[in-house]
């Protein structure tokens, strides 16, 4: 009864008008008198970020707050990969040679996330981690490794719930929803930033200038929370042993190594 149930409630909450009236609050001047209870009712810690919460004009503003410069220090060890978001590590695992990874015992197809058979191709045999951020969490992204932007391309139009909920009673949301995929290439192959749009809102903004990134550099931010899925070239990549999903983890720590 549940799966179904639950189908039917994130239709009926992604229409085009339920998704217009989010994003016309958030943005209003009115939704300021959300913020000081969004901040308390999620916990967010003050002492990270730049402004206090009555210095934000609206609920958006808060959504894509930005941090003290100093409040996410980045592990520059010339072979650690980095968290690029503030963020739930919800699950880690192969690519198999047929594009399908299993996420919460459901098949999605790295194929149709990325939608490119070409690019496909190298990530045939590698491995994938996938983020989650919940509305509580900062939602500017940064780039997990040193690299030359090689192609950035949009997918998708709607989007649907990517929680764990999500993931388990959803249809295909990783590889259907709004979505900005960047590749990068490094010293030891490529990986790809799938950022990966949330009910309701779609807005993912890039921030970045030119095809060079540096490790923990910003590359965009979400409007609202959603989900990042890396992938990384076959043999290219090795996750830490220390972390086994669900783990929270924040920009900047290494969350494994690259070399080949």
């Amino acid at each position: 009864m549940l799966q179904p149930f639950y189908r039917l409630l994130i239709e009926l909450t992604n229409g085009r008008w339920t998704s217009f009236l989010l994003k016309r609050f958030a943005r209003s001047r009115i939704s300021r008198i959300a913020v000081p209870s969004f901040a308390r009712v999620y916990r967010l810690n003050q002492e990270d970020i730049e402004n206090s919460f009555q210095d934000f004009p609206t609920l958006h503003d808060l959504f894509i707050r930005k941090l003290r410069k100093d409040a996410r220090p980045v592990d520059l060890s010339s072979n650690a990969v980095v968290s690029p978001v503030d963020a739930v590590i919800e699950d880690i695992g192969p690519i198999k040679e047929t594009s399908e990874i299993v996420v919460k015992g459901k098949i999605y197809s790295i194929e149709e996330m990325l939608g490119d058979r070409s690019v496909l191709e190298k990530y045939l045999n590698g491995k994938y981690i996938i983020l989650y951020l919940s509305p509580s969490h900062y939602h500017r992204i940064h780039s997990p490794v040193d690299g030359t932007i090689t192609k950035q391309w949009t997918l998708g139009r709607k989007s649907y719930p990517v929680n764990k909920w999500g993931l388990k009673y959803g249809v295909r949301t990783l590889a259907k929803n709004f979505r900005v995929i960047t590749e990068l290439e490094t010293q030891f192959g490529h990986a790809a930033v799938v950022k990966v749009g949330a009910m309701f809102v779609n807005s993912i903004e890039t921030t970045h200038n030119g095809s060079q990134l540096k490790k923990g550099e910003e590359m965009a931010y979400f409007s609202f929370g959603s989900t990042v899925v890396l992938l990384f070239e076959k043999g290219m990549f090795e996750m830490d042993s220390s972390i086994h999903p669900p783990k929270e983890i924040k920009v900047g720590e290494k969350i494994g190594k690259i070399g080949k």
